[in-house]
C-alpha cells in the first residue's frame, strides 16, 4: 500500500465503531469467545480488485491471531467465481468485520473496475484518465488510490495542489487575464494553473494567460477538436463534464490530454464481492 497505515487504520477504526458501536448482538450472545473459522472472499463479477490489504486489516485490528493468504493483489483482474483470498481466526471477529471489510472492498473495487473501463476505452489515444474532487468526505485517499489501481491517474487531492480557476473564480476574479496574473503574482513555483473555458473565447483568453492546463467544459467533442488544434501543445488540455462510457472515446479523440470524470468515486456501483465463512 502506497496510503500510510495510520490512515487506513483511522478510517477503519470509525467505521468499526460506527457499525458496533459498544456490542454487536447478533454475535456476542451466539458464539463463544474461543471459536475459531476460517473465511473466503469470493468474486461475483468480472472486474478489477483494490482494497484487499485495507479489508484484511479491519480483520487484524479485531484479532490479533488473524491470520490471511490472497491470491491476488489490488489492480488485479478477477473473474465471476474467483477465490480472491481464504482468511482464518476468531469467528466471532471475522463476522464483526464483514460488513466494514467489504463496505471498503466493494467500494474500491468498483472504483478500480469503472476506471478501468474507461482506460480500455480510450486505448490507442494519447488521453489518460482522472477522477476529480467529488470524492466521499474521509475517503479521498483511498478512493484517489482506487482510481490509480484500475489504471488512471490522479488530479489534485487538494484545494493546496494546484490551482483551479472555475467560472466563478474567473468572474470574481475580474476575468481570465486578471485572474491568473494575480496568482502569477503570488504561488510558488512548483504551483500549476488550470483555467476552466466554456468557449473558444476563454480557451484563447486562457492560452494568452499562459494557463497550464485548460480544462474544456461540457464542450461538444467538435468544439473540443476545434479548442485542442488551437491550443496545439501550448497547455494540457482536459476534457470534463457530460462524460461517460459510451462517448468517452468520441472525446479521447478529439485530441485532449487528460478525461476527468467525477462518477469515478462520488456515484461509482460497488464491485460485487460476497464472504463465505467455511461450515
Amino acid at each position: 500500500m502506497i496510503i500510510p497505515q495510520f490512515y487506513i487504520d483511522d478510517i477503519i477504526r470509525n467505521a468499526i465503531k460506527e457499525d458496533i458501536n459498544y456490542i454487536d448482538v447478533s454475535t456476542v450472545f451466539v458464539i463463544p469467545e474461543t471459536q475459531t473459522g476460517t473465511a473466503r472472499f469470493i468474486s461475483k463479477a468480472d472486474g478489477v480488485v483494490c482494497g484487499l490489504e485495507i479489508a484484511m486489516r479491519v480483520f487484524q485490528l479485531l484479532d490479533d491471531t488473524f491470520t490471511y493468504e490472497a491470491w491476488f493483489k489490488d489492480g488485479d483482474e478477477v473473474k465471476k467465481g474467483d477465490q480472491i483470498a481464504v482468511f482464518s481466526g476468531k469467528t466471532a471477529c471475522l463476522l464483526q468485520g464483514e460488513r466494514t471489510a467489504l463496505n471498503l472492498l466493494q467500494h474500491l473495487s468498483g472504483i478500480a473496475t469503472a476506471t478501468n473501463a474507461c482506460v480500455k476505452a480510450v486505448e490507442g489515444t494519447k488521453a489518460s484518465i482522472a477522477e476529480t474532487r467529488k470524492t466521499l468526505p474521509g475517503l479521498r485517499a483511498l478512493q484517489k488510490y482506487a482510481v490509480t489501481c484500475g489504471g488512471g491517474r490522479n488530479h489534485r487531492y487538494n484545494l493546496s495542489d494546484a490551482a483551479m480557476l472555475k467560472d466563478n473564480h474567473i468572474d470574481a476574479g475580474g476575468g481570465i487575464a486578471n485572474t491568473v496574473a494575480i496568482l502569477r503574482q503570488k504561488l510558488g513555483h512548483t504551483v500549476k494553473i488550470e483555467v476552466e473555458t466554456r468557449n473558444m473565447d476563454e480557451v484563447a483568453q486562457a492560452v494568452q494567460a499562459g494557463a497550464d492546463i485548460i480544462m474544456l467544459d461540457n464542450m461538444s467533442c467538435e468544439q473540443m477538436k476545434e479548442a485542442c488544434a488551437f491550443i496545439d501543445g501550448r497547455a494540457v488540455t482536459e476534457a470534463s463534464g457530460n462524460v461517460t462510457l459510451e462517448n468517452i472515446r468520441k472525446v479521447a479523440e478529439t485530441g485532449v490530454d487528460i478525461i476527468s470524470l467525477g462518477a469515478l468515486t462520488h456515484s461509482v456501483k460497488a464491485f460485487d464481492i460476497s464472504m463465505r465463512i467455511d461450515k
